[in-house]
This record gives C-alpha cells, sequence and structure tokens, in this order.
C-alpha cells in the first residue's frame, strides 16, 4: 500500500524534480517505508515525464522498491494498491518468456501491460491505482480499481496532466492551487459528499473507478472498462445447487487470498455479522490468533463493543479495545480533515482513525468488512426502495395529508421509518437516490443556500437505470457506483493511511460481486431480511445471537453532543465571526435549523453534521 504522484507535459518547463518531490513528501503517511522517483523526456522531446512513489512495505520487503521497469527500462510503473492474483499472473507471463527481477505483485503489472496492453486492467484482481510510462510508445497510462477502493486525483490543462493519490500532493505542484468549487456546495449538501468526477477544489477531479486513461503529446482518452454487475441487464446463468455454500467459498476464497502479507496483520471487528464473519474465515487460515481491534462509545446505544467482545471469544482472537467520546472528535476533527482533504461527511471517520492509529502499533494490514452492505443489500433503504412505486400509487391525499404528517409527528427512534417516508414520496430515480442518505432535498437546499448564482440541482453521476433491472439491482448499482467509492471507500482509505495501515476488503472482490448480482434478488433482501445469503452462509460459522440481532450500524452521537458538549463548538464554527462558510448560507433558514436541533423538535444531526465539517474543510 502506497501513494503515487506525477506528471506529464508537453510544453516548455522549469526544473520540476523538486516539485516532484514536494509531492510524494505531502503524501509520506501513505508510505513512509521508502521513495521511489523516475523523470524523463521523450525521445523526440516533445513530452516529459515524472512518476513519484511513496511505499508502505507489505510484499516483497526486500526488492519491492518503486518505481519498477521493465527489462530493458522502456516501461516504468508506480503503483498503489494490492494484486491479489499476482502469482497466478506471474506463472502465466513468465511462460509467455518475461523474467521477473521481484517477488513483488507490481512487477506483474509491468509484464502485463507489456503483454496485453491496456486490458491487463481487466486480469488484475485487487485494488489499485498505477501510472505507467511507456517511452517507447511516448505515452502514459493511468487506471484505477474496478470500485475505487484506491483514489486517484487529476489536474488537467492544455499541455499538462498532474496525477496524486490524494490532492493535498497536487496543491504541491506548481500553478495548482486551492480554491473552492462553489458549483458542487449543493451537491455536497444532497448527497453529504461531492459525487465524482467532481471535487470540492476547483479544477482537480477523480479519476472514476473501472476507468484508465491514456495521454500522448496529441491527445488524452478514457475508457471505462468495468460497470458493477447490478448496473448491468441480468444475465441468466445456470442454477447453483447451494447458493449458500457456493458464496461461502467464494467468500473464504476472497479472505484467504487478501491474507497474503510479509507483515503483521489484523482485523477491524464491529461484532455486526459482515465483520464477524471476516474474523471467522480468517480464524481458518491462521495459525495464530487474529488480532482485531475494535472501537466503541460510552453511550451503550451506540457501542457495539460488547458485541465485538463475545466474536472476539468465540475465535479466540488477540482483541484489542478503544473508547472514543465528543473530546475526541474535537480534537482530532482539524487532523481528519486534512488527511481526507475534504469535509468529513461521516463523523464515524475519526473513531476510525484512531482504530488505524491504535492497530498501527502492533499490524501494517488489517482485513475489514466493508462493501458488504453495498454487494450484498444490507441498508433498511433495499427494503424500502423496492416498494416506492407502489407508495407512489396512492392518491396523493392519502400521502399527503395522512401519512406524511403521522410519519412526521413520530418520535426520533423512528427515524427510519421517517426517512423512508420521506423518500419513497420523491418522484423519480435522480432525486430518491441521494436522498435516502442525503443531508437535504433539492427545496430544502435551494432555501438554505445564499449563494449567487446559486449552484444547480445537478445529478451528474448517477448510473443510468437498466431496462429490466429490478428496484433493488437499480439503486444497489447507485451504492456501487457512488456511494461507495465517493464516501465510504474516500474513508477508508484516508482514515487507514492517515495511520500509515493497509485495508483490505473481501466483500469488495469482484468476482464474488458477480457471483451474487446473477442470483435471484430474494438471496439479498427478501421481506424484511437484508444479505440473506450471507445470514445462510453463516449459519455454518456463526453463533444465532450474531446473525439475528439488530443492525446498529457505525452511528457516532453526534445528535446528543451538539445538544450538550459540542453546541457551543457548532454554533462558533458557523455563526462566529471568524466563520468561514457563513456567508453561503440564510441566516433565518440555518437559525431555523439550530433552533429546531437543539430544542429537540427536529434531529438535524446529518445537516449540521455536513456543515460543521464543510467550515473545518
Amino acid at each position: 500500500m502506497c501513494g503515487i504522484a506525477g506528471y506529464f507535459i508537453t510544453r516548455e518547463h522549469g526544473e520540476l524534480g523538486p516539485a516532484l518531490r514536494r509531492m510524494t513528501d505531502a503524501i509520506t503517511h501513505r508510505g513512509p517505508d521508502d521513495a521511489g522517483y523516475f523523470e524523463s523526456s521523450s525521445s523526440d522531446h516533445r513530452t516529459w515525464v515524472g512518476l513519484g512513489h511513496r511505499r508502505l512495505s507489505i510484499i516483497d520487503l526486500s526488492t519491492g522498491h518503486q518505481p519498477i521497469g521493465n527489462a530493458d527500462g522502456s516501461v516504468q510503473i508506480v503503483f498503489n494498491g494490492e494484486i491479489y492474483n499476482f502469482e497466478a499472473l506471474r506463472s502465466e507471463l513468465e511462460t509467455r518468456g518475461h523474467v521477473f527481477r521481484t517477488r513483488s505483485d507490481t512487477e506483474a503489472i509491468v509484464y502485463a501491460y507489456e503483454e496485453w496492453g491496456v486490458e491487463c486492467v481487466k486480469r488484475l484482481r485487487g485494488m489499485f491505482a498505477f501510472a505507467i510510462w511507456d517511452a517507447r510508445r511516448k505515452r502514459l497510462f493511468l487506471a484505477r480499481d474496478r470500485f475505487g477502493k484506491k483514489p486517484l486525483f487529476l489536474h488537467t490543462k492544455p499541455g499538462l496532466l498532474v496525477f496524486a493519490s490524494e490532492i493535498k500532493a497536487l496543491l504541491q505542484f506548481p500553478g495548482v492551487t486551492a480554491r473552492v468549487n462553489h458549483a458542487v456546495l449543493g451537491d455536497y449538501l444532497r448527497y453529504r459528499y461531492v459525487p465524482g468526477p467532481d471535487t470540492l477544489f476547483e479544477n482537480v477531479r477523480k479519476l472514476m473507478p473501472g476507468t484508465w486513461l491514456m495521454c500522448d503529446a496529441d491527445a488524452t482518452c478514457e475508457s471505462t472498462y468495468y460497470t458493477p454487475p447490478d448496473g448491468q441487464p441480468l444475465q441468466t446463468s445456470p442454477k447453483l445447487a447451494d447458493p449458500p455454500g457456493a458464496f461461502l467459498e467464494l467468500l473464504e476464497e476472497c479472505v484467504r487470498i487478501r491474507m497474503v502479507s510479509d507483515v503483521p496483520f489484523g482485523a477491524f471487528l464491529s461484532g455486526g455479522i459482515d465483520s464477524s464473519a471476516i474474523v471467522g474465515l480468517m480464524s481458518r487460515h491462521s495459525t495464530l490468533p487474529v488480532k482485531t481491534f475494535s472501537v466503541g462509545f460510552s453511550e451503550a446505544a451506540y457501542s457495539e463493543l460488547r458485541y465485538a467482545r463475545s466474536v472476539a471469544e468465540l475465535f479466540n482472537t488477540d482483541h484489542n479495545e478503544l473508547v472514543v467520546s465528543e473530546d475526541h472528535l474535537l480534537e482530532h476533527l482539524p487532523t481528519v480533515t486534512r488527511f481526507r482533504d475534504a469535509p468529513v461527511a461521516e463523523p464515524s471517520d475519526i473513531p476510525i482513525f484512531l482504530l488505524a492509529r491504535e492497530a498501527r502499533r502492533t499490524v501494517k494490514m488489517v482485513l475489514t468488512g466493508e462493501g458488504s452492505d453495498e454487494i450484498l443489500g444490507g441498508y433498511p433503504k433495499h427494503i424500502y426502495e423496492r416498494y416506492a412505486s407502489a407508495y407512489q400509487r396512492l392518491p396523493s391525499w392519502l400521502r399527503h395529508e395522512l401519512i406524511e404528517p403521522g410519519v412526521g409527528a413520530l418520535p426520533y427512534r423512528f427515524r427510519r421509518i421517517k426517512t423512508a417516508i420521506t423518500n419513497l414520496g420523491l418522484a423519480g430515480y435522480a432525486h430518491r437516490m441521494p436522498g435516502w442518505f442525503g443531508a437535504l432535498t433539492d427545496p430544502e437546499c435551494a432555501r438554505l443556500l445564499a449563494l449567487t448564482p446559486p449552484p444547480a440541482a445537478r445529478y451528474p453521476q448517477l448510473p443510468p437505470v437498466v431496462a429490466g433491472n429490478s428496484a433493488l439491482r437499480t439503486i444497489l448499482c447507485f451504492d456501487q457506483s457512488s456511494w461507495l467509492p465517493d464516501n465510504l471507500l474516500e474513508r477508508g482509505d484516508r482514515m487507514t493511511m492517515g495511520a500509515s495501515i493497509e485495508a483490505r476488503m473481501p466483500f469488495l472482490d469482484h468476482e464474488l460481486a458477480a457471483l451474487v448480482s446473477a442470483l435471484p434478488d430474494s438471496w439479498r433482501v427478501r421481506g424484511l431480511t437484508t444479505k440473506r445469503v450471507l445470514r445462510l452462509a453463516m449459519r455454518r460459522l456463526l453463533p444465532r445471537r450474531i446473525l439475528q440481532r439488530p443492525k446498529v450500524g457505525f452511528r457516532v452521537p453526534v445528535n446528543e453532543w451538539f445538544r450538550g458538549p459540542m453546541r457551543e463548538y457548532l454554533l462558533d464554527h458557523l455563526t462566529g465571526p471568524d466563520s468561514r462558510t457563513r456567508a453561503y448560507y440564510r441566516p433565518q433558514e440555518l437559525q431555523q435549523i439550530f433552533d429546531e436541533h437543539l430544542r429537540g423538535r427536529h434531529n438535524h444531526e446529518k445537516l449540521l453534521w455536513c456543515l460543521l465539517s464543510l467550515e473545518v474543510w
């Protein structure tokens, strides 16, 4: 696991070596173990290229220095990620005459590119973002993994492309400045994150998941090589005799291949079914007790530590716990924001960062349960969304005069049904998808923002609705294409890399996603049961008390903290004389939001956290 940075330029320039080193120095936390650089020009002196690398050593500790080249040095790569099938790739490439000099997975990409060109990305099983300079063809090739587990940010203008694993590295390159992209502020409040390819920085964008980019002196082109299987028409496939058994067998393989490491590793354990399944399967393939790490809160209603402890005892793990309070949020929010290069859209970013920092004392890599909900259908919205069309066929008087006012008057503990009714009433896929987890609807956003001109309501990241696909497949495709890469995976990458630790996610294996997507919907969601195939498969591994306990979710009690110990902090940041963002909002609308939350009339924790995080950023 590492950080990469570099440039491709087709015009006269000054000395860029110091800039390249400043870029990599800015992301030293991603790779504290080593640094490497490559700079060159094309044979016709029309283009210049620079590749920089920071290394966190996980595999091939002695010979994995990057950049790595091919036999004659004409192909050079810097790589961030892990390729889990690199040994099989290596064997195939050796039969084709390629001679390896290291044991690293990075070198396998070099020769895969030599052998198959841009199609090499389709042969990689893992998480990756990489840059390859091809001196023979005088071109730069960038690629990002299928689900966007590893980041890659770009700054482009005529004659120049600058890339890096984090935006802070781009800002070290001459001419790249930090300016707020006001056009996407509305998107941020609708989604609680900025959908790709945009970012909150002007002139900085993301290379999208499952996409490669090629540039030479004359042109730049991009191509999408992967679409999540739920975003494709359902493929008829032979019926599996035992879907839970087939799922379990493949999930176990996904766990096993992610345990390949030359350094100590462990797992994040929440006590929910996802992380418990990962820890249980890891225990099957480890001769030593698995090291597990859990975080919780002193507020019992939000803490899952007791569940995590019971799983740790079940599998005899080497267990470690951390308790987080509001003081940790106040202390670490600025630090975490610097690592994120964006507003911290989820309060849980901070506990994850603190847990990663604690785990880094004894391990350099962890496995996590991230992605299970988005692949298997694990959220309440995956139940409710299937009834959207039926709800909207009800008479409008019944919805607007009885159901919605009645549900709206319910107390906070009914938050899920309140959210469901609000979003089921939103007509149109484009409004409902961000609405399920977002902070504001379009009308609410228009009322709050005082920007001139007002940011337009945009839906830049919504994947197209595939004719004939079910409501479940459609919402899962949105989750896999937007919510997951632009929010959860960004969080996972930045918070673990901020602590110089690698996180691997077995549920986000593209072969596992393909298997699950080919099953009938009822294997994922049936009635009120979510992640059904996982629950049935885990009967062979986990006790009933874990399989049947209600989903808590990784929620931080900011609702209560904003009314109590964080109240003055919140008000000062958003309305105080030094606030950078208060001019973005209409004062009377903002005051009403404060009053409703602080008096307990409505829970605006999502929105208030978004506004606070934007101010800190």
